[in-house]
């Protein structure tokens, strides 16, 4: 006999009595008539301080398919975490509790996680066939949210904090131990941990109409954003985003960040190419071509190990500093050796642009090198965190 599939949704409240009980109705009845697989509706409830516990008792009382959980602490990603760590449905979800989401897009996230295509599954906002109705402030502060997002963190995905999300629950299971906040900030770091481990997050257009009188306080949301934005951004560096997945679970990837860092170190590159050129030729006209060279080349590399330890790699603080500026010599003698090749392979007479040209050769084949040196020797997560570990508190 073949089991079906579970769905488990779960909405996560905190004063919503207002609400709760016609949004769970509607919600049981949609399903009822509309979705194709087996489901429970668990109401997640942290903190509440009105009828919203004695409303989600009485409709796990009324409907079979709903439950009530309550959590004594605060906070929507505390509430997630506790449901989804003990669940044993299939599928674990979630959505807002005002239902603001048209929850015809409900089947479209479940079903690319039901087939196996995918292992998180999320609405977006920002998609070109999506229909969003919200006032003009909510609508910059979340294309301003996922823009930093994408500048700083390198993240693939558009909405972050769409209250629509789903995820195969071995999935997120596997995920959690990585992730750290418990409140506004918890969705978005399951979705970078997920990223960072190649994992496929797929994204679902969706229909949305903001409720007027959410309680949610923006200025101290977005304050947690920015927050957690920052402590991604560190744990990153650090290796301790990284989770182990079984190997049913695994896939074929290139390393993590791979890609976002070699397109940071290749802006790093090209800043510090430009110092190296012009120094370049500043020197020219006081020495010949190979001390120029070497000497302009000198402080290039170490603006550059200076730019990608913090730009490229992530690494903040003052643990290996000196360290990695000693190591990143090694990049200088490696780059040195290549462009000072490239001139004395031209031979002496030629023109200045023909120099530059043979320059750029030179760095050019000494980048891959480089990158890689950087990436595993000189800025290994393993080293940085045990230096930053050793630092005086």
């Amino acid at each position: 006999m073949t089991r079906t599939l579970l769905t488990e949704i779960v909405i996560p409240v905190r004063n919503e009595a207002r609400v709760l009980a016609a949004s769970v109705h509607r919600l049981h009845d949609y399903l009822v008539r509309n979705f194709p697989y087996p489901f429970v509706i668990t109401i997640a409830e942290s903190g509440s301080t009105d009828a919203t516990p004695e409303i989600g008792a009485a409709l796990a009382r009324e409907l079979p398919e709903v439950r009530l959980v309550r959590i004594e602490a605060r906070g929507r990603g505390l509430a997630l975490r506790q449901v989804w760590s003990t669940s044993e449905a299939d599928v674990v979800s979630y959505m807002d509790a005002d239902l603001s989401i048209d929850l015809d897009g409900f089947l479209p996230l479940i079903a690319p996680l039901a087939s196996g295509h995918s292992d998180l599954s999320i609405g977006t906002r920002h998609a070109r066939d999506s229909s969003v109705h919200r006032s003009l402030l909510r609508a910059v502060l979340s294309r301003t949210y996922n823009f930093l997002l994408r500048v700083l963190l390198g993240v693939s995905f558009s909405d972050a904090q769409c209250g629509f999300k789903a995820g195969r629950r071995e999935i997120v299971q596997v995920l959690l131990p990585a992730v750290q906040d418990d409140k506004w900030f918890f969705d978005t770091e399951l979705l970078c941990v997920a990223q960072r481990h190649g994992l496929r997050i797929h994204e679902v257009p969706i229909d949305c109409l903001d409720d007027p009188n959410s309680s949610v306080d923006i200025g101290r949301t977005v304050l947690e954003m920015l927050r957690g934005m920052v402590k991604v951004s560190r744990r990153r560096a650090s290796g301790a985003l990284n989770v182990a997945l079984p190997e049913h679970l695994r896939r074929a990837k290139l390393p993590t960040g791979l890609a976002h860092q070699f397109l940071r170190f290749a802006v790093v590159g090209a800043a510090t190419g430009v110092v190296h050129v012009g120094l370049f030729l500043a020197f020219r006209t006081l020495m010949p071509a190979l001390a120029a060279n070497a000497l302009s080349l000198f402080l290039a590399v170490v603006l550059n190990t200076a730019m990608n330890r913090r730009i490229t790699f992530g690494v903040r603080g003052r643990g290996g500093a000196l360290r990695q500026q000693l190591e990143g010599g090694a990049a200088f003698l490696l780059s040195l050796v290549f462009t000072s090749g490239s001139l004395l392979a031209v031979g002496s007479g030629i023109s200045r642009v023909a120099e530059l040209a043979v320059l750029l050769v030179g760095d050019a084949l000494a980048t891959l090198f480089r990158f890689t040196l950087l990436r595993h020797w000189v800025f290994s997560p393993s080293r940085v965190r045990r230096e930053n570990e050793e630092l005086p508190r």
